[in-house]
């Protein structure tokens, strides 16, 4: 029997997740309809019993109502397997989900909400997850419509119930308003981006503390709307006036500066069929073998007018979402850094690439080694590194752009970012990612200016003191305050890399290596590494 809640293609393989739950609702239909069996069902029994009611729900609107007050009547968890039941679907199932089952889908996460099931939170994220970035579909915007007033809809028992998750939601919509933004001529999303924008505003003026949860990103996405008069507004008052937020003891903007963000943020703006495919690339899929493989997800993922911006945030979630073991570090592995070379290469417009460089940087600037992982800045050491000497240009342009970030990005505070940034450097080659900043300084073809500037931080490399955030910020109170604490790093997280754990895999001179349709790598033991890049998108 042909399935009511996905479509398939002719020759495609049953999905075994949605045949089970079909079965389940063919097998127990007659137990479907009122009246209902008032035996308690053992755990296999329940198990089935749910099942089918969420086929039942999703796929016969007509009786939705009646399946869902028999799912009142027989739960015993919480909702519990109810809910892991609808994330499954959300996860696995959610893109060839025939559009009916999609309103069924929101229908139903509204009923778990109003009955406070247990792991509805979750359920929410993974419905997030499902936006696309730059996606200008008409069922990705339904997608991003239904989901921004649900968000406001249920404020207050959200607020009650899940606040993190009001979190989640306000990273994703901050991103998305700034592709909904700068496509001024849509008229289709003028609803849409007046419904993100008062979400968004509810959150920043009345729950700032809850804001502060996502950490540094949070700024970085601000940044990328102060062209409009609502977001400036709350930008000038984040600079100037942040008592208005009437968070105790947020004084200054520095000190979000020094709040890490953590993964799960990341991950809200990568889909799980995305996620997928990274992890394979970045644990499988060996140096000189990834040119189909990344051609295959520029194919799938970035081709579009503006699925570009998507490559921001998979930098992003490069650095600081996936942190490859040792064991796969020293394997011949394709590296972090190489994907994120190609992905920098295959940036077309002027402003992807510079959000994109700025992500690959980012926790440089407000870097401190008793909170940030090293893992997060080594992508960026690595590339600027093996681009020597066949490829220069990508070493000089990188460097250009972190000591131009260094200079302006935030003038005021221009001392709290050169210390991040020396910082960094500094724990690099203390934890052996590389032996010395002398493989950048020693470099004939880098630029004079650029090898000044790295001279000065030189005299740091054997250690910088951990005192960021003790930092005095002049003209700008650093009162005691009650900021949520620094998203903590792990026990292996913390721990001093072994020798090599972070460094380069050497190659023979001799041996070409294609990263992309033009990428050739050629890594040898000279600590030049040659490296040309050019996009496969």
């Amino acid at each position: 029997m042909a399935s009511k809640l996905i479509g398939t293609a002719p020759r495609e393989a049953e999905n075994p997740y949605e045949l089970s739950i079909r079965q389940a609702f063919d097998a127990l239909e007659s137990k479907l309809r009122p009246p209902f069996a008032l035996t308690v069902p053992n755990p296999q029994e329940y198990m089935q019993l749910n099942r089918a009611i969420l086929y039942g729900v999703l796929c016969e609107p007509h009786f939705a109502k009646v399946h869902i007050k028999h799912l009142h009547a027989i739960v015993t968890d919480g909702y519990a397997l109810f809910v892991s039941l609808l994330v499954k679907v959300v996860k696995e199932l959610y893109v060839k989900l025939f559009d009916s089952v999609k309103n069924q889908l929101i229908w139903v996460t509204k009923e778990m909400i109003n009955v406070s099931a247990v792991g509805f939170d979750g359920l929410l994220v993974s419905l997030l997850r499902q936006i696309v970035g730059g996606d200008f579909s008409d069922g990705n915007l339904w997608l991003c419509f239904e989901l921004v007033s649900l968000f406001l809809g249920k404020w207050d028992c959200l607020l009650e119930e899940e606040p993190l998750v009001l979190s989640s939601a306000l990273y994703t919509f901050l991103h998305l308003l700034a592709d909904h933004c700068r496509l001024l001529t849509n008229s289709k999303l003028d609803v849409l981006k007046c419904l993100e924008i008062d979400f968004c505003v509810k959150m920043l003026r009345e729950q700032f503390q809850l804001c502060l949860k996502i950490g540094r990103d949070l700024i970085r996405l601000l940044q990328d709307l102060v062209h409009v008069p609502v977001f400036r507004a709350i930008w000038k008052d984040l600079v100037l006036n942040p008592s208005e937020f009437k968070t105790p003891g947020f004084s200054d903007i520095s000190q979000l500066y020094h709040l890490r963000t953590s993964s799960r943020y990341f991950l809200t703006r990568i889909t799980p069929e995305m996620e997928t495919q990274l992890r394979f690339l970045l644990t499988h899929v060996k140096l000189g073998s990834q040119k189909r493989y990344q051609a295959w997800f520029a194919k799938k993922f970035l081709f579009g007018p503006e699925r570009e911006t998507l490559i921001v945030d998979i930098i992003r979630f490069i650095c600081c979402g996936h942190h490859p073991s040792n064991e796969i570090i020293q394997s011949d592995i394709i590296p972090r850094w190489a994907v994120i070379g190609w992905l920098l290469k295959s940036c077309q417009k002027n402003h992807v690439e510079t959000n994109a460089k700025l992500a690959l940087f980012y926790d440089w600037l407000f870097f401190d080694e008793s909170v940030d992982n090293i893992m997060n800045i080594e992508p960026a050491m690595l590339l600027m590194v093996c681009s020597i000497p066949r490829y220069i240009d990508m070493t000089h342009t990188l460097l250009d752009f972190l000591f131009l970030l260094v200079d302006n990005y935030d003038v005021d505070r221009k001392d709290v970012i050169a210390r991040g940034v020396k910082s960094a450097f500094a724990t690099l080659v203390h934890k052996g990612v590389v032996q010395s900043l002398d493989v950048l300084v020693s470099c004939k073809t880098l630029s004079p200016y650029l090898k000044e500037r790295l001279r000065k931080i030189q005299v740091l490399e054997v250690g910088v003191p951990n005192e960021l955030h003790l930092l005095h910020i002049s003209q700008h109170s650093m009162e005691t305050f009650n900021l949520p604490s620094p998203t903590p790093c792990s026990e292996t997280e913390r721990q001093p890399a072994r020798t090599g754990e972070c460094g380069l895999q050497i190659k023979s001179a001799d041996e070409p290596i294609a990263v992309s349709d033009d990428l050739v790598i050629a890594c040898h033991s000279s600590p030049n590494n040659g490296v040309t890049f050019e996009s496969s998108v």
